[in-house]
């Protein structure tokens, strides 16, 4: 898993790449650490170089938005593959997040 970061529009956009998984999930929260550190509160994850992600990718995007919204910020999540996307709906967490087509 990879994520790069850019600024645009007041919010922080993080195009996240490979696979969301319990391996990587450790370091995913570290990020977010140093994202909420930044005092960032306008997340969106872009997912659309992301092929895989389980119920500990899904726990680690959870915990996520609960800390952005206890420090009143959000996180959106934008550009799912439709395999990325029925996990989503499968789980409910599609009414949980919001969920955009595109960064627009």
């Amino acid at each position: 898993m990879k994520m790069i970061e850019q600024k645009k529009d007041g919010a922080l956009i993080c195009l996240m790449q490979g696979e969301i998984n319990i391996n990587n999930s450790p370091e995913l929260r570290k990020i977010f650490d140093a994202i909420i550190k930044r005092d960032e509160k306008r997340v969106l994850l872009d997912l659309s170089s992301v092929s895989y992600i389980d119920s500990s990718g899904l726990a680690t995007l959870i915990e996520m938005f609960q800390r952005l919204k206890k420090i009143g910020g959000k996180l959106r999540l934008c550009n799912m593959a439709e395999k990325i996307k029925s996990v989503f709906e499968l789980t409910k967490l599609n009414k949980l997040f919001e969920i955009f087509d595109t960064q627009e």
